[in-house]
């Protein structure tokens, strides 16, 4: 198979990911003037409330396939038998997923207000089982799901528009929220005949499958549980004002960190297939190269963020959500950790069959996250949270780390990502000189942050030119050999 460009890769997993943050951007506002907040209410209950089945059913079937199904993607006998085994296992516990959720609905009285709306969303369990998502990340074809996305989504906003008009017609928007989200998954079914073969089994090897998959599954399960005490915690110490205020930090937040993440995401299947084939110098060489790309974009990103973070909210959420701004600040620096930790994780761990180390670190930041809060939370509430999210994040970091040390010491301790680093740090200084000057000069705040982060952007690259970082002299190349032809 032909090896495809991760730069190339990494462009369009970037498009999907603002697609997949704009769409809700976009549509919200609408949604939010249009129905009645009791029937927002119903959508938003229902559609978290299928969000854990939605987890139940997939376990921790993505992550494990594309990390045992890189080794056989040359192969399409092999890689045909391995991802039915795989399909078969996911289709048994979509069974089961949807057996606890029909119990849940008859047995829980208070659920059937919500009932219709839960079962539109339910759809979403069978069309992510079908859809097979991860197949298309083993073959690192990003260009489908990219363009599949972008028509679906185009489709959807259509569809919203034209149907979504009284207040009581969120079970509509329901329905295209699963449109949008995951009904498309169907074509991937025909689509994936390209690459494999799958049909179910019955002859499932589970000694072999089983415990990576648990091991794994347990591992999101603590990961979103940690994720979400942060609130929790903040909600039963404090007042839902602070929540509020929280609340608005951690969706920017998120926001920015998914986006930049996105850049690198793409080469989890190319490392898992070299370490999975023994490659360890090529392995190394690319996991040198994706160190200094997150280097590059993360740390000038966060930079970026912490200067912008008033006009952002201002932007965003408006004035009354001001008070987020020091908590936005604060946990902008995890943006660094959290996207270092998710490539010791998923680049060197989980190819390497560590998993069983992936969870054990993150239980113990889980912990230390939670004694945090506790701690935290009474004297400086959301500013509180948001401190203890970057100490945990950090941690997790330096756990990852420790654990995959002898598969990416190398690659890290190395003059390429030190002088990398030096040069991504000089240049972000001409962010905070750029980000000042435009505060000063330019009063609108819509394009304070356009011209910020253009010029930023601009001054940031021409920094690291001049000081002749390698990896930007090299896609520059490329970009004017692009030009001239």
């Amino acid at each position: 198979m032909k090896e495809r460009s991760l730069g190339l890769n990494g462009l369009l997993n970037g498009i999907r990911s603002v697609l997949n943050l704009l769409f809700p951007l976009i549509t919200f506002p609408y949604v939010a003037r249009v129905l009645s907040v009791d029937g927002l209410g119903k959508y938003n209950f229902a559609n978290t409330y299928v969000g854990y089945f939605v987890l139940l059913a997939g376990l921790g079937i993505s992550t494990y396939a594309v990390r045992e199904g890189t080794k056989y993607r040359n192969n399409r006998l092999k890689i045909s038998g391995f991802l039915s085994e795989i399909f078969s296992i996911n289709l048994i516990s979509t069974i089961i997923a949807y057996i606890m959720l029909i119990i849940s609905l008859l047995i829980f009285k208070s659920l059937y207000p919500y009932a219709i709306c839960i079962l539109i969303f339910s759809t979403q369990i069978a069309f992510t089982t079908i859809g097979t998502e991860w197949i298309f990340i083993i073959y690192e074809d990003y260009s489908y799901i990219t363009i599949r996305s972008i028509l679906v989504k185009v489709l959807s906003i259509i569809l919203l528009f034209i149907f979504v008009k009284n207040t009581n017609d969120y079970l509509i928007y329901a329905g295209i929220t699963v449109l949008a989200n995951a009904g498309s998954n169907i074509f991937n079914f025909f689509y994936v005949k390209k690459f494999c073969d799958i049909k179910l089994t019955l002859d499932i090897n589970w000694k072999y499958h089983i415990k990576p998959i648990l091991i794994i599954f347990a591992t999101t399960i603590a990961v979103n549980i940690y994720l979400s005490s942060d609130t929790t915690i903040l909600g039963l110490m404090k007042s839902d004002y602070d929540v509020g205020i929280y609340s608005t930090t951690v969706k920017i937040y998120n926001l920015v960190a998914t986006l930049l993440g996105s850049v690198v995401a793409v080469t989890v299947p190319r490392l898992s297939m070299l370490l999975g084939q023994n490659k360890i110098k090529k392995y190394r060489n690319i996991f040198t190269e994706v160190i200094n790309l997150l280097t590059v974009f993360v740390i000038p990103g966060t930079v970026g963020l912490i200067m912008l973070s008033q006009d952002i909210i201002l932007l965003i959420a408006g004035k009354k959500y001001l008070p987020s701004v020091g908590s936005l600040k604060i946990i902008g620096l995890t943006i660094i950790f959290s996207n270092f930790s998710f490539i010791f994780t998923n680049c060197a761990l989980i190819p390497a069959k560590r998993e069983t180390a992936a969870l054990r670190n993150t239980l113990i930041t889980a912990l230390i996250n939670i004694i945090l809060n506790l701690v935290l939370i009474p004297a400086f509430s959301y500013n509180g949270t948001a401190f203890s999210t970057v100490i945990a994040e950090f941690m997790t970091m330096l756990l990852n780390y420790w654990s995959a040390r002898d598969l990416i010491i190398k690659s890290i301790i190395s003059r390429s990502v030190m002088y990398n680093l030096i040069s991504t740090l000089i240049g972000s200084l001409s962010i905070i000189v750029i980000c000042i000057f435009c505060n000063v000069l330019i009063t609108g705040i819509p394009i304070k942050i356009i011209v910020s982060v253009i010029l930023s952007s601009i001054f940031y690259f021409a920094v690291l030119i001049i000081l002749k970082n390698d990896l930007v002299i090299h896609y520059w190349q490329i970009f004017r050999r692009k030009l001239k032809k």
